[in-house]
């Protein structure tokens, strides 16, 4: 599989904190769904904002499609191709409808109106939410913000997706139903959540954060007993 993004000894810290991430290494490879988890705190939002250069290490390299990241002008290709969906949608829906949340990342990324106006109806049908096109975005429930971003995330027909805990505020059917979709993606994924059943479901690799490195995730038995659990 070839290699889509690398991060390599990555260190970060927060000013007058503790460090965060202390020599963290990853890949991820083409038709990978990297499920990354850990307990609060522990840095993965920091890592998804470090991959598309919304914050910066203090060490180490970032390498995304090919090409290692470091300035600000670096990571412009990057946010194209990989698409974060971010833990709160209200820090991602700004448009006054659906309709022109979804058609704000292509219309930024020079289609005219009327394509972008055909990418919003395709991706809308094909997460079947045509029947919200027209509603009022800050009026909807937190789940259905939650499918919006992604819906506006995918009109930019990014090459991965990178998602921060994505089934947030979802009931158990918009749950189901977001796990269809992202099962039925051909982009490589890396997915941070809380939820254990919902990262099993999706992921093909799961590694957990712990001291500021990611580690293999511990197998469930060893010789026959059941271990500690781990972080969430």
């Amino acid at each position: 599989m070839s290699e889509l993004i690398s991060l390599q000894d990555i260190h970060f810290a927060y000013p007058g904190g503790a460090p965060v991430l202390c020599g963290l290494d990853l890949t991820l490879s083409a038709g990978e769904r990297l499920s990354i988890g850990g307990h609060n705190g522990a840095g993965k939002s920091t890592l998804l904002h470090i991959l598309v250069g919304l914050l910066r290490p203090s060490r180490g390299r970032v390498v995304a499609f090919g090409a290692e990241r470091a300035e600000e002008k670096d990571f412009y290709e990057v946010r194209r191709r990989a698409g974060l969906v971010f833990q709160d949608p209200d820090d991602q829906l700004f448009c006054p409808t659906v309709a022109e949340d979804v058609a704000f990342g292509p219309l930024n990324l020079g289609k005219s109106r009327q394509e972008a106006m055909a990418i919003v109806e395709e991706v809308l049908a094909r997460l079947d939410l045509a029947a919200y096109r027209d509603r009022i975005t800050h009026k909807l429930s937190g789940g259905e913000k939650r499918l919006v971003t992604l819906a506006a995330v995918l009109a930019m027909e990014p090459d991965v997706l990178l998602l921060d805990e994505p089934t947030n505020a979802l009931d158990i059917d918009n749950k189901v139903r977001l796990t269809e979709i992202l099962l039925s993606l051909p982009q490589a994924m890396i997915l941070v959540s809380h939820d254990h059943g919902f990262r099993n479901d999706i992921a093909t690799r799961t590694l957990m954060l712990v001291e500021g490195r990611l580690t293999e995730r511990p197998p469930r038995c060893v010789a026959g007993r059941s271990p500690a659990a781990p972080a969430a």
